[in-house]
């Protein structure tokens, strides 16, 4: 299971992640150094251990490297909440207290991620015991939000 980045990996992660191609060392540093005074080195050492942990891989190119994500920040993300979710000695209550903490667009973003995992799901309510289903994604006919303890 990956561990979380730290605060400078997650900074250069995220330019490679958002740029979505091949990147050198000096490219990060000009952009870090943006926000923050950072050394060549210092950047050059990060990218190598996120090389080493699995994180990017390298290829040269002349007398550098270019790095490139091996997977997405999404990936990743959801990498995280699901060793997050294991370490609970009761998943279901951890599911519940975390869908109680989310915003309603990330509500949202959740019913639209299991409209796509789960088509045949209604959205208002549990599957048929029986498995049998409409294959229709239970639109409420209104457009209400459904209220948030359901």
């Amino acid at each position: 299971m990956p561990r979380q980045l730290g605060e400078l990996e997650d900074a250069v992660m995220t330019r490679v992640w958002e740029w979505n191609r091949p990147v050198t060392v000096r490219e990060v540093l000009e952009d870090l150094q943006q926000e923050r005074s950072i050394a060549y080195t210092t950047v050059m050492t990060v990218m190598d251990n996120l090389h080493q942990k699995g994180w990017v891989r390298r290829e040269v190119e002349g007398r550098a490297y270019r790095y490139t994500a091996v997977s997405t920040r999404a990936a990743y993300a959801a990498a995280l909440m699901n060793e997050a979710w294991s370490l609970s000695d009761n998943p279901a209550a951890a599911l519940v207290a975390f869908f109680g903490m989310m915003s309603a667009e990330q509500r949202e973003a959740l019913r639209d991620a299991m409209r796509i995992v789960l088509p045949a799901l209604p959205e208002d309510g549990p599957a048929p015991a029986d498995g049998a289903g409409d294959g229709e994604a239970g639109e409420a006919a209104d457009g209400a939000e459904p209220e948030a303890g359901r």
